[in-house]
């Protein structure tokens, strides 16, 4: 045994010192090459650590020893993108101090950027966004528009992370055009971004045609590096899309190379959807591995986000049906430290990204429309037409607000003068049918609906046609058709009203009713957010919940209810 460490520390040894002979030549050899040479030696032998150490070296010292602060720089990136993660932000300080000394507004601003980019890897997104707004502050003053879009990508990233998908939508769909024909992977990398946002507002067809896109154009350009990243993304959207088996098939085929790049935040993003997927086909008992899969991560790394928060409601859940308090307390725990995070992460995103970056892009435009001004003639032409317009501006709005009270009120006097809660379209005669549906089937599924109707049933939530053609013994499909010829109304609107034409005979009988805020209204007849129920009740009642309350208010207490 003794003998075999001998042999070990011989074998060591020797190698060190072949190495160190070795150096000297291989770096004779290298005298007279440039640098983009050496760069791409580093490049070539990325698999080859050993030889690909003595290029790194090689390179940086080359450009310390000729003074070029630029290449400097270069030579501690070239170190950044492989070395161990816990060393990357060291050649990140180290890229920002040379390329202070070279006093080069461009190189500066990408040092922070290359900064920033290693921040949000660890997704501490706090420092990247910090680091991503210095480097705009450096970038803006040049003409480098490669800078320019690799800064708008990075703040699109944030934007996109705090759910401003309108915003994000419209700088990645910039930079998928500025990069398709300079940069292939940070194009595929714009193009899965887009394809997420996408998907958070709902377009999931949208969604599926930047996937499938992104896997054909990383074919065309011999850049698959990105093709796991869009089947993941194309699994989240077929959840999206209520298609849970080929949810779980997609994002489990992207996992493992995923993990490969330690990914963790989209591995657990994975993880979270296979979970719920399996929860939505009534497994919890298999989702529920993914749902602590998801914790471990967040345990090891602290990485959480809006959308994963919900793996501590269904654990929670789960554990209230087993009534299992202990795990019940565990989970509402880890619930309130995911709430913590998240609640001060966004308030300081939020607060910096719109306080620095985006009135840095509003003063930019206004002092470009400012410069416009000063070399048009006629200036004082400008200014009245702008008094006038602004003056018109004034006029409309004071219009259209007189005109609105007046159609509010003209709406209210109707609404008091409705006696039912719930109000029909005008019934079809049933003997014309429908199609090819049997008339006995339309004549029962129309008795449930009254009896559905009369007892209130329309106040659950997340009711779809689905779930009441299945209570109904029905199909959604002739479900829809029924209410469309006999109720007027498409499926959605039909439940609705029915809150809305209830919530009102409710604010007309019950005054404590009115005291609540629109959340609580929302939440009273069965709405999932109080955006969609504030649109259904000016869609039904012709005036916002706010004036039908004030008025309500002010009339006499005999004369609210008719």
């Amino acid at each position: 045994m003794i003998k075999n460490y001998i042999l070990l520390v011989i074998l060591c040894f020797g190698n060190q010192l072949y190495a160190q002979e070795m150096e000297p030549k291989i770096f004779d050899t290298l005298k007279r090459k440039s640098y983009d040479y050496l760069f791409e030696r580093i490049e070539a032998t990325a698999e080859n650590k050993v030889n690909q150490a003595y290029y790194l070296k090689y390179f940086l010292n080359k450009a310390k020893k000729d003074k070029n602060f630029e290449e400097i720089v270069n030579g501690y990136k070239n170190y950044l993108f492989y070395a161990p993660e816990k060393s990357k932000l060291i050649y990140a300080d180290s890229m920002i101090y040379t390329a202070k000394k070279a006093n080069n507004n461009a190189i500066i601003g990408s040092a922070y950027l290359s900064k920033g980019i290693v921040y949000y890897a660890r997704k501490e997104h706090k420092n990247a966004l910090d680091n991503y707004l210095i480097a705009d502050n450096f970038i803006s003053k040049t003409n480098d528009k490669y800078l320019v879009y690799k800064v708008k990508y990075n703040i699109a990233i944030i934007k996109y992370f705090l759910g401003f998908y309108d915003e994000a939508i419209s700088l990645f769909t910039e930079c998928t055009d500025y990069f398709k024909e300079k940069n292939t992977r940070a194009y595929l990398n714009s193009l899965h971004l887009l394809g997420l946002c996408h998907n958070r507002i709902g377009n999931y067809g949208l969604c599926s045609e930047i996937n499938k896109k992104g896997i054909e154009e990383g074919i065309r350009m011999s850049n698959t590096e990105m093709k796991n990243y869009f089947i993941h993304s194309e699994g989240i959207n077929q959840y999206s899309k209520n298609n849970y088996a080929e949810a779980i098939k997609k994002i489990n085929y992207s996992i493992p190379s995923i993990k490969e790049n330690k990914d963790f935040g989209n591995e657990s993003v994975g993880y979270f959807y296979i979970g719920k997927s399996y929860w939505d086909l009534h497994k919890p008992e298999i989702a529920l591995p993914y749902f602590f899969k998801v914790d471990k991560i967040f345990d090891d790394t602290g990485y959480i986000r809006p959308d994963l928060r919900q793996n501590y409601e269904l654990l929670l859940k789960y554990y209230k049906s087993k009534k299992d308090l202990h795990k019940q307390l565990y989970y509402t725990d880890k619930l309130l430290k995911a709430d913590s995070i998240l609640d001060n992460k966004f308030i300081y995103l939020s607060g910096r990204v719109r306080k620095v970056y985006d009135t840095k892009v509003l003063l930019k435009d206004k002092q470009d429309i400012e410069e416009l001004f000063n070399k048009r003639k006629y200036n004082d032409f400008i200014f009245t037409g702008i008094v006038l317009v602004l003056f018109l501006i004034v006029s409309f709005i004071a219009y259209r607000h007189i005109r609105n009270k007046n159609v509010y009120r003209q709406k209210f006097e109707e609404l008091m003068a409705k006696n039912e809660a719930v109000s029909k379209v005008e019934v079809k005669n049933v003997s014309n049918g429908i199609g090819n549906i049997n008339k006995d089937t339309i004549a029962d599924i129309l008795k449930q609906l009254e009896k559905f109707e009369k007892d209130k049933k329309f106040l659950v939530k997340d009711l779809t046609s689905a779930k009441l053609a299945a209570i109904f013994n029905s199909n959604p499909k002739y479900l829809s058709q029924i209410i469309y010829q006999y109720r007027g109304k498409k499926f959605v609107k039909y439940i609705a009203d029915l809150k809305i034409n209830y919530l009102i005979k409710l604010l007309k009988e019950d005054s404590k009713i009115r005291k609540y805020s629109n959340s609580a209204l929302a939440e009273e007849v069965g709405f999932n957010s109080t955006k969609t129920f504030t649109q259904a009740f000016f869609a039904e009642a012709g005036c916002p919940t706010s004036y039908f309350i004030e008025e309500l208010n002010k009339m006499p207490q005999e004369n609210k209810i008719l």
